[in-house]
C-alpha cells in the first residue's frame, strides 16, 4: 500500500539533512556548511558538502547530490516509498497509507519492498521459535551456554530454525507470502530435478540476522549444533536484490554509533565474536562473516572511522594466510592495528574466559600498528635465515606502498627501518621503485575522461583556440542560470524589480544551446506565468534527475571565505552579492559577447565557403559587412566589461 501525500509532506518538513547524513558519516563544520568524506566513493580529503540552510548535499568528487530523502535512497539503495518509511520511523511520524490505492496496486508493490517484508517475517519467525519447546531445549540452551543474555539476543535478533522441511514455508504461505518472493529472498530452496518441490533453506540451526545499515533484515547466517560431518557448520543467505555480501558487515547496524564515538572499528571473523564483544562492553565491532575482505566492506568502515583494529585468532598459520586483508585496508586509506589472542583462543572464547574488564585491558595493551605486527609475525623466521629477512623487508615495503597518505608512508618507512635494522634509505629506494613501476602501468592504461572544473570566473576559462564555442557558451549560460537560481528573488531597486525579471527579460529572445539550461529556463518562466514563485525547493523535488542534479550543483558553493578574514583580521572581500545589479548586468554582457563571437565565427565560415564556391563579390561583401557589424557590437561589449584586446 502506498504512503499518503500528507505523510510525505510531514517527513519533508521534519527531516534535517545534518541529522540524516550524520547517521552514516562523521561531519565537520567548515564555514556555513558541514563536510565529510563522501560515502559513495573512496577519497582522502572531504569533498562531500552538506548545506543545513538549503537542506541539500553535494559531492564535488563523484557528483552525487540531493535532499535528505534522496540521500537515504542512494545510501540504502532503496526506492522513494521505502525512504519515506525509513525517515518516518526515525522522526516518529505516523505513516498514513494512501486509501485511494486499489488491492491490485497493493499487490504490484516493488520486489525490493516485498523482499524486505518477507525477510522481516522470517526474522520474527526465527525469534519466536526460541520460545517453542524445541527452540528452548536446543537454540536458547546454546545461547545461554555462550553467556548470551536476553537483552543481547533481542539486540541482534538471534533465533532458531526448527528442524523440519517446511516450517517457515508453511507459516509464510499462511501469512500470504508467495513462494516466488520467498525464493527470491533466499528463504526457501527448490529441489534439484523437481522445481515444484520447495523446502526451507534453514533447518535445525540457530540463526543470526544480518541487517543493513538502516536496521532492516536482509539475510541470515545459521549454525548447526550437531556434529554431522555431511553438513557445513554455517550456511548463509544467497545474494539477493537486497543482500550483497561484498557490501555488508555483520553487526554494523548495532556498531555504527559506537564506531563513530570511539573513532575505531574492531574487525573480527564470525557472528559469535561480534555478539561476545558486545557482552564484554565493546560495541564498536563488526565481522566479515568468514569471507575475504572486499572494497565495499572497507568503504563501509571508512564511512564511520579511519581507524581499524583487526582481531586475530591465536593461530599463526591462519594469520599469515589472511594478511592480504591488511593491505586492502591500508589501500582503502585506513590506519590499521592488529591484536593476536593467545594460542588456541579467539575473541569469543577469550572474552568468556577472562571476563569483560580483563578482555578490554588485553585489547588496549596488545594492539600493535601493522608494521610492528607484521614484522613480529615473521621475526623468528628471518632471525635464522637472512634470505627470508630480505623477503620480509619486501613484503613490508609492499604494504607501506599501499598507504595513500605520503606523510603516514614516511612515518611507517622510518619505523620499519628501525625494527628491521636496515637503512631508511633502503626502504625509500624500494618504495620509489614500486611507485615507478605503478606509474608505468598507469601511463600504459587508457586515459580517463577529462572533467573540466568550473571556476565561475571568465579570466580562468580555456582560450577560444582550445575550447569550442559550444563549451564556452555553456559556461556563460550556466553562470546566468546560477545567478537566477541563487538570487532570482533579490530586489535590485526601490521599484521592486527583481533580478529574475531583469535576467529573463534580457534573455527572452536568446536561444540557449545547452538543453538542461533551456529546460530550467522554460520551467522557471512557466511557473512565473502561473503566478507562483519558482523556489529552489521546487526544482530539487522534480522527478527530472538531470535538472535536479544541475540545480543542486548550481546552488552549492565549493569554497567559502573564512569568517576569520573579516571578524579577526579585518580583511574585506568583495562578493557578487555586494552589487547584484552590476553582477547581473556583466553576466548578461558576457553571455551576449559569446553569442556575438559565435555569430562572427559562423560569418567567417560563410565567407570562406562563398570564396571557395565563387558566389560573387556582392555576396562576399554582404557577409563581410555582417561580420564587421558584429565586431562593432563585440567592441562595445568589451568596452563595458573593461576588456582590452591588442
Amino acid at each position: 500500500m502506498g504512503i499518503s501525500k500528507l505523510t510525505t509532506d510531514k517527513v519533508k518538513e521534519r527531516v534535517d539533512i545534518v541529522e540524516v547524513v550524520g547517521d552514516y558519516v562523521p561531519l565537520k563544520k567548515k564555514g556555513q556548511n558541514m563536510w565529510a568524506c563522501c560515502p559513495f566513493h573512496n577519497e582522502k580529503s572531504p569533498s562531500f558538502s552538506i548545506s543545513p540552510a538549503k537542506q541539500i548535499y553535494k559531492c564535488f568528487g563523484c557528483g552525487k547530490a540531493g535532499d535528505p530523502i534522496q540521500f537515504v535512497m542512494d545510501i540504502e539503495g532503496i526506492g522513494f516509498t521505502e525512504a519515506i518509511r525509513h525517515l518516518a520511523g526515525k522522526y516518529g511520524i505516523e505513516v498514513e497509507e494512501d486509501q485511494e490505492r486499489t488491492p491490485e496496486q497493493d499487490q504490484a508493490q516493488s520486489e525490493r519492498e516485498s523482499l524486505y517484508i518477507a525477510l522481516g517475517f522470517a526474522r520474527d519467525f526465527f525469534v519466536k521459535n526460541l520460545q517453542t519447546e524445541e527452540g528452548k531445549s536446543i537454540g536458547l540452551s546454546y545461547f545461554k551456554e555462550r553467556g548470551f543474555t536476553p537483552g543481547i539476543i533481542e539486540k541482534f535478533d538471534l533465533g532458531f530454525a526448527l528442524d523440519g522441511w517446511d516450517h517457515l514455508l508453511k507459516a509464510a504461505k499462511s501469512a500470504g507470502f508467495q513462494e516466488e518472493i520467498l525464493l527470491k529472498a533466499g528463504l526457501i530452496l527448490q529441489k534439484e530435478g523437481d522445481p515444484s518441490r520447495v523446502y526451507d533453506r534453514f533447518r535445525g540451526r540457530v540463526t543470526f540476522t544480518i541487517h543493513n545499515i538502516g536496521g532492516k533484515p536482509i539475510g541470515f547466517g545459521a549454525r548447526i549444533l550437531t556434529k554431522d560431518k555431511n553438513q557445513p557448520k554455517y550456511i548463509n543467505s544467497p545474494e539477493t536484490a537486497v543482500y550483497h555480501k561484498s557490501d555488508v558487515l555483520y553487526g554494523m547496524y548495532q556498531a555504527k554509533k559506537a564506531i563513530r564515538e570511539k573513532d575505531n572499528c574492531y574487525l573480527v571473523e564470525g557472528y559469535t565474536d561480534v555478539v561476545s564483544l558486545h557482552l564484554s562492553g565493546i560495541e564498536n565491532v563488526v565481522a566479515s562473516s568468514g569471507t575475504s575482505l572486499t572494497d565495499g566492506q572497507i568503504k563501509l568502515i571508512k564511512r564511520f572511522t579511519d581507524q581499524v583494529t583487526v582481531l586475530y585468532d591465536g593461530d599463526s598459520a591462519g594469520i599469515k594466510a589472511s594478511l592480504r586483508g591488511i593491505d586492502l585496508l591500508l589501500e582503502g586509506g585506513l590506519n590499521v592495528k592488529a591484536v593476536v589472542f593467545p594460542n588456541g583462543e579467539d575473541p569469543d572464547s577469550y572474552s568468556r574466559k577472562v571476563g569483560s574488564q580483563a578482555f578490554q585491558d588485553y585489547l588496549q595493551s596488545n594492539a600493535k600498528d601493522f608494521i610492528g605486527f607484521k614484522i613480529g609475525l615473521f621475526k623468528d623466521e628471518f632471525t635464522r635465515n637472512p634470505i627470508r629477512k630480505a623477503e620480509v623487508i619486501r613484503e613490508v615495503i609492499q604494504s607501506i606502498g599501499k598507504i595513500p597518505d605520503p606523510i603516514i608512508r614516511s612515518v611507517y618507512a622510518k619505523e620499519a627501518a628501525t625494527l628491521l635494522e636496515v637503512e631508511e634509505d633502503v626502504i625509500h629506494a624500494e618504495l620509489n621503485k614500486s611507485f615507478i613501476k605503478n606509474q608505468k602501468n598507469q601511463f600504459n592504461a587508457p586515459p580517463e575522461p577529462y572533467e573540466e572544473q568550473q571556476t565561475g570566473f571568465e579570466e580562468f576559462l580555456p582560450t577560444e583556440e582550445k575550447s569550442s564555442f559550444a563549451e564556452i557558451l555553456k559556461v556563460q549560460e550556466r553562470e546566468m542560470v546560477r545567478l537566477l537560481m541563487n538570487y532570482g528573488w533579490e530586489k535590485l531597486d526601490q521599484e521592486g524589480l527583481h533580478l529574475c525579471d531583469y535576467l529573463l527579460a534580457e534573455t527572452e529572445e536568446l536561444e540557449f544551446t545547452t538543453p538542461v539550461y533551456t529546460k530550467i529556463l522554460l520551467t522557471y518562466r512557466q511557473i512565473l506565468r502561473r503566478g507562483e514563485v519558482p523556489t529552489v525547493e521546487f526544482f530539487i523535488r522534480q522527478k527530472d534527475d538531470e535538472m535536479r542534479q544541475e540545480i543542486i550543483d548550481l546552488i552549492t558553493p565549493r569554497h567559502e571565505v573564512s569568517t576569520y578574514w573579516h571578524d579577526k583580521h579585518q580583511i574585506f572581500i568583495n562578493t557578487e552579492t555586494d552589487n547584484l545589479s552590476l553582477t547581473g548586468f556583466k553576466t548578461i554582457l558576457r553571455l551576449k559577447r559569446r553569442l556575438v563571437q559565435k555569430m562572427m565565427e559562423e560569418a567567417k565560415q560563410k565567407i570562406k565557403s562563398a570564396e571557395n564556391e565563387k558566389e560573387g563579390d556582392a555576396k562576399i561583401e554582404e557577409l563581410q559587412l555582417i561580420y564587421f557589424e558584429l565586431k562593432k557590437v563585440q567592441l562595445e561589449i568589451d568596452k563595458e566589461l573593461g576588456i582590452v584586446i591588442g
